[in-house]
């Protein structure tokens, strides 16, 4: 391939890296025709240390050698003046909490607290085990901060606002103290502190502050026997943050490089969550910096220097938004890798005017991935993962071990898929490395796997296909098991058919969580499938699920990475509140508000989005008062007047949850939260469904068939001669669907 002249800052480069396959999609100008862009897909295994030691850098050299037509030789720093921008998504948190393989850091707490994240908050999920064995504390040692600071005052006091300390105009001096019960008749609150105003509006007292010397020599202790890494989980700091900030100054003055001090994570009520994920923070933080460190060496030194001439460097936040470096974390990245599939997903398949609900289906090498979208992302505030509840905003993804890398094994008389993986390194028996039995090789048998049509990346040289006598040999030794443990004998089809039939109910299970758990109608959704092995379940899952449209998109094997090329910037502050919600709070909050979406505008502005290409969000984190359970609300023009009534909002978003109200109950906010959004594109074009409607629909005849295959179908058995259709997309159509190629898709129609 000659040498391309291509403009400097005009490559876009995506990568995600995954569980078993690294898949990375750019675009460029066309040398033809500028004004188009020409699309590069590339797609490596994440692990292959024979070959080279990082996938999105050695896909990136690949992108490069292909679009410049230079031979680029492996491990030789990369020249990024082509690049306009690099967008990534990682596992390597999510790795490292599952894996345990953080890194270790200690625990400073306020006095008498120690053990608290150990007792936790006394849920039993497995409530009838046996033999219970908790999750250890991702911390390796706890230090005692003598301080203490508590609020004046009972929330629960039915006359609190009548009795709660009330300030002078300018917010810090007070007017007059509390006169509650427990006061103590002489000061302004139960007993001597100085009294401050916290950020939620609460009156804190402070019963001691912390001492900073004392603190200098515990945190030298730590720094020298190797602590590098701290985590700051202080009593009420989400109101009070003061003390945090003291002592994560002075850790950083004694030379600690990761300080996650609660407060600043996210300041939310419930010291729990705040303080097991500030641990997490810690925890992932310096594995991530570490291996993004190793990733920047790849490039020169333009990549990282945030400088507005030089190409940008991206991340995918776990909340479906794209973060600068300055402010990914390990914290914000746990759900990175899912998060660019469900924002590629329910970009290409939504239509604002038709509304049709989103089921994602996302069946990876590891594990597949569900989550639904109805016109917004679906994000939830507290999740757990590997044991660890951890307080950041999520999108709500539901994952279960089941992908194309999942075991396959038969114990005790029965059929099994997962939860174990192979992984990319040896991966499925298929993949020439000496790999257990996995989905793939079950699929490749069945013939939904044409190793003509798959990327021929495997062996020594990288270069052989899929290796089908390898599957073979596999299950000839399970059907033996098997057949000598059944009375009947079971053709080798049948056995491997059923592995997969465990498999797509087991991918099954999340979805009715999703969507029937929830009260939504399962069947009303369109399954939108993509992953790797997404299009080889997609149409029996549908019908398992009684689901009549499916959606393959033309880069469904990669829609992680091409999610990325169409996320958004996201940016959001937030601020703990305490207000009883009425008319004479609505307009301080509202105040508050403003003051957090002018501070949002400008630090996009400072990203380089402005005027139309924002979209803000502002939202209520509201509860019925005597409740634990607060929802995030966000208004829309339909709730109660039509500007911004969160009360309104608050109570269709509560009936939709919970099916009742607590009328008599007064509104409590939360927090207080606004989202900006900077626009990265401006238009996807016509939806799938509208070129649907205006297509003329040509039959296809057997004779445009590429060639024909021996493929396995339900109830149908082996047909030797399938023919296989090339699209854009490889896709297995079974009987009884009817499939209509479009522009972007494959639609797919069951029983129709």
């Amino acid at each position: 391939m000659g040498m391309i002249e291509v403009p400097d800052r005009s490559i876009r480069i995506c990568a995600d890296r995954g569980g078993t396959f690294c898949d990375v999609h750019a675009s460029y100008p066309d040398p033809g025709n500028p004004n188009e862009r020409k699309d590069i897909v590339v797609k490596l295994l994440s692990q292959d240390t024979a070959n080279y030691g990082d996938a999105p850098t050695e896909g990136i050299r690949r992108v490069l050698e292909i679009v410049t037509g230079e031979t680029i030789p492996r491990g030789s720093v990369l020249d990024t003046s082509k690049i306009d921008y690099i967008r990534l998504s990682t596992t390597v948190a999510t790795n490292a909490l599952l894996e345990r393989k953080g890194h270790r850091h200690a625990l400073l707490i306020t006095k008498g607290f120690k053990d608290l994240l150990l007792i936790g908050n006394q849920s039993r999920p497995r409530i009838f085990d046996l033999n219970i064995r908790r999750p250890s504390p991702l911390y390796s040692e706890v230090i005692e901060v003598d301080e203490r600071v508590t609020l004046v005052g009972y929330t629960s006091d039915p006359k609190s606002e009548e009795n709660a300390i009330q300030w002078n105009d300018d917010g810090s001096s007070i007017q007059r103290g509390y006169r509650g019960p427990g006061w103590d008749g002489e000061g302004n609150a139960e007993g001597p502190g100085d009294i401050v105003r916290g950020i939620s509006g609460e009156a804190v007292r402070i019963l001691k502050r912390p001492d900073l010397d004392l603190l200098r020599h515990d945190l030298q202790r730590l720094y020298d026997t190797g602590y590098r890494s701290l985590a700051i989980v202080l009593v009420h700091s989400y109101t009070f943050p003061e003390h945090e900030i003291q002592i994560g100054k002075l850790a950083r003055e004694v030379g600690f490089t990761q300080v996650s001090e609660s407060s600043q994570l996210l300041p939310m009520i419930k010291m729990v969550p705040r303080g097991v994920s500030s641990t997490a923070d810690a925890y992932l933080t310096p594995i991530l910096r570490e291996y993004l460190d190793g990733f920047f060496h790849g490039f020169d030194t333009n990549l990282k220097d945030g400088r507005i001439k030089s190409p940008r460097v991206e991340f995918m936040g776990s909340d479906g938004g794209l973060l600068d470096l300055n402010n990914f974390s390990g914290l914000k990245s746990i759900l990175s890798g899912p998060a660019g599939g469900v924002v590629g997903y329910a970009l290409t398949s939504w239509d604002a005017d038709r509304k049709y609900p989103i089921i994602g289906l996302d069946v990876g090498g590891t594990s597949t991935d569900v989550s639904r979208f109805d016109g917004r992302y679906e994000v939830v505030y507290e999740t757990t993962t590997a044991g660890v509840t951890i307080q950041s905003p999520q999108l709500d993804i539901n994952t279960v071990a089941a992908g194309g890398g999942s075991c396959l094994t038969f114990r005790n008389g029965l059929f099994l898929a997962g939860p174990e993986s192979a992984g990319a390194q040896p991966g499925p028996a298929c993949y020439r490395k000496g790999g257990p039995l996995a989905v793939t090789d079950a699929n490749l048998l069945l013939g939904r796997l044409i190793p003509g049509y798959f990327p021929k990346i495997f062996g020594k040289s990288e270069k052989e296909p899929l290796d089908s006598e390898a599957s073979r040999v596999a299950f000839e030794k399970v059907a033996k098991e098997i057949n000598e443990s059944h009375e009947i004998n079971l053709d080798l089809d049948d056995i491997v058919y059923g592995f997969i039939k465990v498999a797509n109910e087991t991918m099954c299970r999340p979805i009715r969580a999703l969507t029937e758990a929830r009260g939504y109608s399962t069947g009303k959704h369109v399954l939108a499938s993509f992953g790797g092995a997404g299009g080889q379940h997609a149409c029996e899952i549908a019908s398992l699920l009684g689901i009549k449209t499916i959606l393959i998109h033309r880069y469904s094997s990669i829609l992680s990475a091409y999610g990325l090329a169409l996320a958004d910037r996201a940016y959001e502050l937030q601020e703990p509140s305490s207000a009883f919600y009425s008319a004479q709070t609505r307009r301080n909050l509202i105040v508050r508000l403003d003051k957090l979406t002018n501070d949002v505008k400008a630090e996009l502005k400072r990203q380089g989005f402005e005027g139309d290409r924002v979209k803000v969000e502002r939202m209520l984190n509201m509860r019925f008062e005597g409740t634990d359970t607060a929802l995030m609300v966000l208004p829309n023009e339909n709730d109660g007047d039509g500007t911004e009534d969160f009360e309104a909002a608050f109570r269709r978003v509560y009936k939709a949850e919970f099916g009742f109200l607590l009328d008599t109950k007064s509104i409590i906010v939360d927090d207080v939260k606004v989202r900006g959004i900077g626009k990265t594109f401006d238009h996807l074009g016509e939806s799938v469904y509208s070129e649907i409607e205006r297509l003329e629909k040509h039959p296809v005849t057997r004779d445009r068939a590429d060639s024909t295959y021996s493929v396995y179908f339900d109830k149908v058995g082996r047909v030797a001669d399938t023919p296989v259709f090339l699209l854009d997309s490889l896709s297995l159509i079974v009987p009884g669907a009817r499939a209509v190629l479009t522009s972007k898709h494959l639609y797919i129609t069951l029983g129709g």
